[in-house]
């Protein structure tokens, strides 16, 4: 941002200009993958390696900087899976390649991956990615130099998602199917662009010793939490895509007879009428998104690596501010709309803990029912939708419950009727305490700290009494051969005399 922009924005959005000054103040970078203590792990003494970070520069700058942030090695592993899947995709969404050369390109694209030398220049123009498929054999060169258990997964992924897109390109240039039709049909095409990704890096995650083992078979959780992210691009990437002739959105969903739509590009039009049926098909589209959100925070809650989590964390949180931002938004319709950069920076600062990332889904959930409108068909699921993620939050993080991050301890809200609950719980286990430990002091089973412990200590006892009926009885005996030794010797003395 220029000074300009900085002095507009101090003007217009005082507020935001304090966030934005805060995050470029106080979010230290973790690393700097140039830094000549890195090299061993970011490949940035390499000029092919250092072409790769370039090109995930251009791909995707916010998307860079968080993948710069994981430690150690991980954030080249998971550089080259992502500019590899890109290589992949760019070749999928590329409508000027022919379905003939397009099949045979992407069904074997992960040995294309693996063969040294390889690339490809057949892209339009236009393509955005093109020029990293051009110089895919920098690409190439680097996954050669991983290590097995991390290639095996990237070639293992590139395989499944080659497939699923190739059959969905093949389908929609030789039947002239151009729509998805089903709700089903459109979660399995998400799930093989985005949910074979979550599957992919929870691998590389467990692969790398920093998240536990079991993590890489939580398939399902994976899956959600990348079709999360996909649906919430896909929703807000309408007029782009529909304008590229590219249609993602279902037609069980859009297509509904009360809607009227026939055609996606109908719901452009400015009318107030087509705005309202439209907003409608806009919301069953977030509903439908909404749906992963409490898989995605139960996916989070799992992470134990703190650059991992944020890896995780922020697109999750983005993609949750996204949907708010789209829901029952008309100009999603005519551009391509984004949430602004002092909410996204303040969402990077916040998205630091499971606890803090369920606050935030929660408070859009919040603002998403508040925009929910009953005359909308989806109204009541909505609500529902939003109700899971408020029910997520507090089974998980009771909101009675403060935690300060200063003393670590935790309190309770006294004007929260729950809090009299919890206290008169305490006081009846106090009770019950008590009680049992006065019924352990009349059987004799006492600790040497005055509480009962239950049978460990009762055989401890035993074992005392014991020993003291032994020693009792010794006395006893002792006293009955002292006195009988002291007749025997009176009686001795007395007849001598």
């Amino acid at each position: 941002m220029g000074a300009a922009n900085w002095l507009a924005l101090l003007l217009t959005h005082p507020f935001e200009f304090r966030t934005l000054v805060q995050f470029y103040l106080y979010h230290e970078q973790k690393r700097d993958i140039a830094a000549l203590k890195e090299h061993p792990t970011s490949g940035w003494d390499r000029q092919s390696m250092r072409r790769c970070w370039e090109f995930l520069d251009l791909t995707s700058r916010s998307f860079s900087a968080v993948v710069k942030e994981l430690e150690g090695d991980l954030a080249r592993i998971i550089a080259l899976f992502y500019l590899v899947l890109r290589g992949l995709d760019t070749i999928e969404d590329d409508m000027t390649i022919p379905d003939e050369v397009k099949q045979p390109l992407l069904r074997a694209f992960h040995v294309h991956t693996v063969t040294p030398g390889w690339n490809y220049n057949g892209c339009g123009p236009d393509e955005k990615d093109r020029q990293l498929l051009v110089e895919y054999d920098t690409v190439v060169d680097e996954v050669n130099t991983l290590l097995p258990d991390y290639k095996n997964v990237i070639i293992d992924i590139t395989q499944k998602m080659e497939t699923g897109m190739a059959d969905y390109a093949h389908k929609a240039a030789t039947t002239g199917s151009i729509y998805l039709e089903t709700v089903a049909e459109y979660d399995l095409y998400c799930h093989y662009v985005a949910g074979l990704v979550g599957e992919g890096l929870s691998r590389i995650f467990s692969a790398s010793g920093k998240e536990s083992p079991t993590l890489g078979a939580q398939l399902e959780l994976s899956n959600s939490m990348g079709l999360l992210l996909q649906k919430t691009n896909i929703i807000r990437d309408y007029r782009e895509d529909v304008d590229e002739k590219r249609y993602f959105w279902p037609r069980e969903v859009w297509g509904r007879e009360e809607y009227g739509f026939k055609e996606m590009h109908e719901m452009y039009a400015t009318d107030a009428d087509t705005v309202r049926r439209a907003t409608y098909a806009q919301s069953g589209m977030v509903l439908d998104a909404l749906r992963h959100t409490t898989d995605a925070l139960d996916y989070l809650r799992i992470l134990r690596n703190q650059s991992v989590f944020n890896f995780c964390a922020i697109p999750a949180t983005m993609a949750i501010a996204t949907l708010e931002l789209c829901f029952m938004n008309k100009e999603m319709f005519q551009r391509n709309i984004k949430i602004r950069k002092a909410e996204a920076a303040k969402l990077i600062m916040r998205s630091t803990n499971p606890r803090e990332v369920g606050l935030i889904f929660r408070e859009y959930a919040r603002k998403i029912h508040a925009k929910a409108i009953p005359s909308d068909p989806n109204f009541i699921r909505i609500s529902i939708a939003c109700g899971k993620i408020e029910a997520w939050c507090e089974h998980n993080y009771p909101s009675f419950v403060n935690y300060s991050p200063e003393t670590g301890k935790q309190s309770l809200d006294p004007s929260d009727p729950r809090t009299r609950v919890v206290q008169r719980e305490q006081e009846l286990d106090a009770q019950l305490a008590k009680k049992k430990r006065v019924e352990d002091i009349r059987n004799g089973v006492v600790a040497a700290n005055g509480t009962a412990n239950g049978a460990p200590r009762r055989a401890e006892t035993t074992s005392i009494a014991t020993r003291e009926l032994m020693m009792y009885v010794g006395a006893a005996f002792a006293l009955v051969i002292g006195i009988s030794l002291a007749i025997v010797w009176a009686m001795i003395k007395y007849s001598e005399a």
